[in-house]
């Protein structure tokens, strides 16, 4: 048992915060003496204070309650209440709190510096300390003490402006039992239980929900493992046609590559034909030219012509020598001349062909100067130095103009692989580009096949509502719930039928009446046969009491059977039997008046409520809807930002990864336009430095070293530049497409952004402010509801007791006439004037009691068919009310299976509008792959003329620069042969012999007159012969000629004939560009095959994410583990059921017998004190506030004889505190089981003096009673001396305490001696 044992006061309202005051409490009795405003009441607020944290009435949080800085002249005081004391386990445990007040400005602070609780460990001897800041120490200290910290309050510690609480109103007094009983406690206990039963009834149900959403979750992981397998199926298939597809690509791109090879041989071939027709041409232009030489075209043969010239010469040597014969014939006169003009015509013919020579040779170094200076001129050469030119200058100028042409040749030919490499990086980027386009083609395909498909569903899932609304509409839950209701009515219309019409109560009594009429006819029978032998007067007067012992011991059993029923009806009276019917009907009238009070409350209360709850659950399915909304467009916006960022994206960084994709497309595009604008600036360059011989920028002239650099740095630069700005374009597209796709989803994101700061959060208020409007309603329709059932049941309670009263009011009359006659027959015995009956009145009593015996017999009978009547009425109303409760709920389910439908149907939308938004995207995303690919494909075709014009062109430059090249060969060839002949040196020397012959011939002028004739003659035919020789040659010449150009022919023909055997190059390139559509078709085919794969590899990975993700794992598992958690907390819920009653029975139970302990203290304790004779004794009246509720209303009622009053408004004020001290005495007595320590604040307040010595002595009664119990402590403080006197007594204490003030009203404390 706990006690106090030092008490340690500084700072505390009057005493001074210098000095510190203790006070030590003894057993069983400590006294505090001292005059009024001594500071006696600070140590009960102290102790209270330190044992509950609680604040004395009217302390001002504590700034009155501390003493006051400005008494103390100080800004600041500190007070401090130590209290040391023995818990119940016997443990010293020491309490201190701290406080401090704060002078500032106008305003005080107050401030709890420090809780502190303290102890010595037993096993170590170390002080253990525990701090309010890792505990409750207005919680902890009770628990030490052993007692509620309503106890402490209310019973132990009670401040004197709060000591007579026990007649305080009704709710103060409600409150303060409630806290001692810890009612409130139990109360709260049960109502949570209750609530926990509920909540558990509602979590079956969720659990209901959870199990078929889980049976529905399972069901969906079957689909979705049949709907990868599906998949799966098809993406196979899907693969083996793309293989096959790859087998045809592959022989495709076989035969691509044959025809690009037979392209290439025919170009190749065409190459060889220019250069034969060039050199054709010039032996065409050469054989014109001999043609035009000829002086007569001989149409004999080439053979005919040989022969002819080899005769001819045979014909001329004849004819030299016949003239050489005529010479030697004539003359030798003659011979000398003859030799003279003969070598001077020699001579002058010799002198005329090499003439012609020389001609034609200067001619020709002239056209060679010219076109080689012409030809440096054009093809930037370098200087050719002054005309004409040396034979030396002119051969290193054509060896100069031929390593050029090596030059430009090659540099053709790099240029050519150059540009093939760069026309299959085009045709690679168009593949890669119709690749995508068709990957995405087959993407949209595969998601519109999706959408079928879903579409498909969603009408299957359109045809389920219909029909699960039909069969709603037509089971009308409304009139379901009303058949119910009605049904359930009528049920319990029977059910009260059956307890209110107290069918057995009836038979019992019927039974009753019938043994007791065969009482009576016994009673009779044995009158008619003591009729022979006794009075007829003493045998009546037997009888008659014998029927008066008789009714009065049924009353007396009725009454004592139906007490408990009667004292519950009339609130504990116990009422006689002679007005038992008056007040029972007065009860029964109030009772129906208040159930139709109560009934026309609650139903206006539970209208409220229906509406109130309709719009709640309006308000939480709107907000539900916008909730599922929310996170669908969530989920919606952070897949479509994965997919379009390729990485985990958050929902609210979208408008800053929208900007940034804008920037990106903006920095990208501008970077594409700058490399674009100087590709288009730079990609002239070449060909104006080719043609032009000269810097593009600057019009520098380039040497022929410098405008290759210039051309190779140039064409470096173009090639960097176009894969550049390929990539860049590349680059911009999916910026662009990117951007693109991010800013559709603006729309959606707006709409997000909307309902989580706007709509979500009005509607969230809606549902908290309907939430707390619904349980605003609920609490009073919950209270009128409890209210009528409770009247209800004190209703059929009454009516139950109707036919009973009814019973008891007719046997009490019959009583009170039987004892009438009774009384009547014995003063007539006693007056010896009897009246004799006869055995005919016997025998005609015997059969009117036979006669009623069976009209109760009958009675009893009808009874038993109206009992078993009314058992089949309540069994058939029963079984219609399960039957209609058993379609209400099939109803029910229909509902709920419809609203399952209802989310399926919602869901497939939300799956629909993604598959749309999907399908959109990859449109939108298909335009750009589009475009991109009809710009690549235009690219290609461009760059692929360009290239051919460039190649055509460059080929005609160079073949024509070969031309030349070789036609200046030729003539230089021609005019070196000339020069090794020594025709130069010739001409000179035959220009010499012919002066010489000049001169001879003038001497020997007539040597030649005479054989001129002949020698003229001889010479004309020789003459004659020689133009014929020369036509000859010229013949031979031309007909060479005319071979040659034949032969090339025949060749050109012959590579004309390889062309077209091999194939036209126009039939080629066709074949090449329909064989490249093929190769792009089946590539189309094969990428859009792949889209499809993709699209269901696509799909059976989402299928798989969906089935990892967390409602679909470990499904089977989980549906298992629900399906054990809704049957135990099934079974769980029952045994709370169970423990629910039990607890509900125990509390009551406790209640009422711990009523009974106080009352019974409370009686003794004021018949030993009180000395006034109006009050017999007090006692405190707990009503239940409704039948089988743990909620009392508490009074204190004073008794005097039968009569019972209230005794608040009614008693003295000594009274009222002689009644609240014997309360008090009586709840320590009942509740500090644990705790001896009871506190007295100036119980003698109102009291006279004989109560107040009655106070004393009982007070002394119960320190003598509780002198055996070593830890009692009583502790008064009083400011009257004689009442100290009374109770202050040696055997109870040596000393007691005596409170002052000192000179500067500081309240201090003195100890003396009991017997001063």
């Amino acid at each position: 048992m706990s006690v106090v044992d030092k008490l340690l006061i500084k700072g505390i309202r009057s005493f001074s915060p210098e000095n510190t005051h203790v006070i030590t409490f003894y057993r069983p009795l400590t006294l505090i003496v001292g005059p009024n405003g001594a500071g006696k009441t600070t140590i009960i607020e102290c102790l209270k204070h330190a044992c509950t944290g609680e604040m004395p009435p009217n302390s001002r949080s504590g700034h009155s309650f501390i003493h006051d800085p400005k008494v103390a002249g100080e800004t600041e005081t500190k007070g401090q209440i130590k209290l040391r004391f023995k818990t119940a386990a016997q443990k010293d445990v020491v309490c201190i709190r701290s406080f401090q007040l704060t002078q500032k400005g106008a305003k005080m602070e107050f401030k709890a510096i420090e809780s502190v609780l303290q102890t010595i460990d037993s096993n170590t001897g170390e002080k253990v300390s525990l701090s309010y800041r890792c505990a409750d120490m207005d919680r902890e200290v009770p628990a030490l003490m052993g007692v509620s910290k309503a106890v402490l309050e209310n019973v132990i510690f009670v401040h004197q402006d709060d000591a007579n609480w026990p007649l305080a109103e009704a709710s103060v007094l409600k409150k303060k039992f409630d806290d001692i009983f810890s009612a409130t406690r139990y109360t709260k206990a049960l109502e949570v239980i209750k609530k926990l039963y509920k909540e558990q009834n509602q979590e079956i149900k969720m659990y209901k929900l959870k199990l078929e959403n889980l049976q529905t979750l399972k069901d969906a992981a079957y689909k979705l493992r049949d709907s990868i397998d599906q998949d799966n199926q098809k993406a196979a298939h899907l693969r083996s046609q793309i293989n096959e597809y790859e087998g045809k690509i592959r022989e495709s791109q076989k035969k691509r590559e044959m025809v690009e090879s037979c392209l290439d041989q025919i170009r190749g071939l065409q190459n060889q034909i220019q250069i034969k027709e060039g050199k054709r041409e010039t032996l065409m232009k050469l054989k014109a030219q001999q043609f035009k030489d000829l002086e007569e075209e001989n149409e004999d043969t080439d053979e005919e012509l040989a022969t002819w010239q080899a005769q001819f010469q045979e014909k001329v040597g004849l004819l030299n020598l016949k003239i050489t014969r005529l010479e030697r014939e004539s003359t030798d006169i003659d011979r000398n001349i003859q030799f003279i003009v003969d070598n001077f015509s020699k001579d002058c013919q010799v002198k005329g062909k090499l003439q012609a020579e020389l001609e034609a040779h200067q001619l020709q170094k002239n056209e060679r100067d010219q076109s080689i200076q012409a030809l440096f001129t054009k093809h930037n050469l370098g200087r050719v130095g002054a005309l004409p030119l040396s034979n030396e200058v002119a051969v290193k100028h054509l060896e100069r103009a031929t390593n050029r042409l090596d030059e430009l040749s090659r540099d053709h030919e790099q240029q050519k692989e150059a540009n093939t490499v760069e026309l299959g990086k085009l045709w690679a980027a168009v593949e890669t580009a119709t690749m995508r386009y068709s990957q995405a083609e087959g993407q949209i395909n595969a998601k519109r096949d999706l959408k079928a498909g879903k579409i498909e569903e969603m009408q299957r899932l359109d045809t389920l509502i219909k029909k699960s609304a039909l069969s709603i509409s037509k089971n009308d839950l409304k009139r379901l719930d009303e058949n119910e209701k009605s049904t359930m009515k009528e049920m319990e219309k029977c059910s009260l039928l059956l307890s209110t019409g107290d069918f057995d109560a009836r038979i019992s009594a019927s039974k009753s009446e019938l043994a007791t009429l065969d009482e009576k006819l016994k009673s009779f029978q044995r009158e008619k046969d003591g009729l022979a032998s006794e009075s007829m007067d003493r045998i009546y007067l037997r009888s008659k009491k014998e029927e008066l012992s008789n009714k009065e011991s049924s009353l007396s059993q009725i009454m004592s059977e139906h007490q408990s029923r009667f004292s519950k009806v009339l609130k504990g009276r116990t009422p006689n039997s002679k007005n038992l019917k008056q007040e029972i009907d007065l009860v029964l009238s109030s009772s129906k008046a208040v159930v139709a009070d109560l009934n026309r409350n609650s139903m206006e209360a539970g209208r409220e409520l229906v509406k109130v709850t309709s719009m709640l659950q309006e308000a939480v399915n709107n907000l539900s809807k916008l909730q599922r909304d929310r996170d669908g467009k969530k989920r919606m916006m952070v897949s479509r930002l994965a997919s379009i960022l390729q990485q985990d994206a958050d929902v609210d960084a979208f408008p800053v990864q929208l900007e940034d994709a804008k920037k990106s497309k903006d920095t990208k595009k501008s970077h594409h336009d700058l490399a674009d604008g100087m590709r288009r600036m730079f990609e002239p360059f070449e060909n104006v430095a080719r043609s032009n011989h000269c810097c593009p920028c600057c019009e520098r002239p380039f040497s022929p070293a410098e405008e290759d650099d210039f051309v190779k740095k140039q064409r470096a630069k173009s090639s960097s530049t176009s894969d550049r700005i390929r990539e860049l374009q590349s680059q911009v597209t999916v910026a662009e497409t990117k951007y693109s796709q991010l800013d559709k989803l603006r729309g959606y994101y707006d709409e997000y952004q909307k309902l989580v700061r706007d709509v979500i959060p009005q509607a969230e208020r809606t549902v908290e402010e309907l939430t707390e409007e619904k349980e605003r309603v609920t609490d009073p329709h919950d209270d009128l509801l409890g209210l009528l059932a409770q009247a209800n049941s004190e209703l059929e309670a009454v009516e139950c007791l109707r036919e009973t009263v009814d019973t008891v009011d007719r046997l009490h009359s019959e009583i009170t006439d039987l004892r009438q006659l009774v009384r009547v027959e014995e003063d007539k015995l006693d007056a010896r004037a009897h009246a004799l009956r006869t055995i005919d009145d016997v025998n005609k009593d015997l059969q009117k009691l036979e006669e009623k015996r069976d009209e109760t017999n009958k009675i009893l009978d009808r009874l038993r068919e109206e009992q078993s009547r009314a058992k089949d009425e309540y069994q058939r109303w029963n079984l219609r009310y399960h039957n209609a409760r058993e379609e209400k709920l099939k109803a029910v389910h229909n509902v709920e299976t419809l609203n399952k439908l209802k989310d399926d149907r919602r869901k497939m939308d939300e799956q629909l509008e993604n598959i749309e938004m999907d399908i959109e995207m990859l449109q939108d995303t298909l335009a750009p792959l589009s475009k991109e690919k009809d710009r690549l494909a235009q690219e290609h075709e461009a760059f692929k003329k360009k290239v051919d014009t460039e190649d055509t062109e460059r080929s005609w430059e160079l073949r024509k620069f070969k031309q030349e090249v070789n036609n200046l060969q030729s003539v230089s060839s021609q005019i070196l042969a000339f020069l090794a002949s020594g025709k130069e040196a010739k001409f000179k020397e035959v220009n010499e012999r012919l002066g010489s012959s000049k001169s001879q011939q003038e001497k020997e002028e007539k040597k030649k007159a005479e054989v001129l004739e002949e020698l003229k003659r001889n010479k004309e035919y020789m003459a004659d012969h020689g133009s014929v020789m020369r036509n000859i040659d010229d013949n031979l010449k031309y007909r060479k000629t005319a071979k040659e150009v034949q032969e090339l022919q025949q060749e050109i023909e012959g590579l004309e004939e390889q062309i077209v055997a091999i194939g036209e190059a126009s039939a080629m390139e066709t074949e090449l560009r329909k064989t490249a559509g093929v190769i792009q078709s089946l590539l189309s085919q094969q990428s859009r095959s792949q889209g499809t794969v993709s699209a269901y590899e696509s799909n059976v990975s989402k299928n798989k994410a969906d089935l990892k993700q967390v409602q679909y794992k470990d499904i089977d598992k989980r549906y298992c583990a629900q399906l054990v958690q809704l049957k135990t907390t099934e079974m769980a819920n029952k045994d709370l059921d169970k423990y629910y009653k039990a607890v509900d029975t125990a509390v009551m139970r406790f209640h009422s017998l711990k009523m009974e302990e106080i009352n019974k203290i409370i009686k003794e304790l004021w018949q030993q004190t009180y000395r006034g004779q109006d009050i017999d004794y007090i006692e405190i009246r707990s009503d239940s506030e409704g039948a089988g509720t743990r909620s009392y209303s508490y009074r204190v009622v004073m008794r005097t004889g039968d009569a019972e009053l209230e005794m608040r408004g009614r008693c003295s004020a000594g009274q009222k505190v002689l009644a609240s001290l014997i309360i008090r005495l009586a709840l320590s007595e009942t509740f500090c089981l644990n705790c001896g320590v009871l506190a007295l604040d100036e119980p003698t307040t109102n009291l006279d003096g004989p109560n107040a010595e009655s106070l004393a002595s009982a007070l002394v009664r119960i320190m003598e009673d509780r002198r055996g119990q070593e830890n009692f402590q009583l502790i008064v403080i009083t400011h009257d001396e004689r009442f100290a006197q009374l109770i202050g007594q040696r055997q109870h204490a040596e000393r007691y305490y005596r409170i002052s003030k000192d000179d500067h009203q500081h309240s201090i404390i003195e100890a003396q001696m009991i017997f001063d």
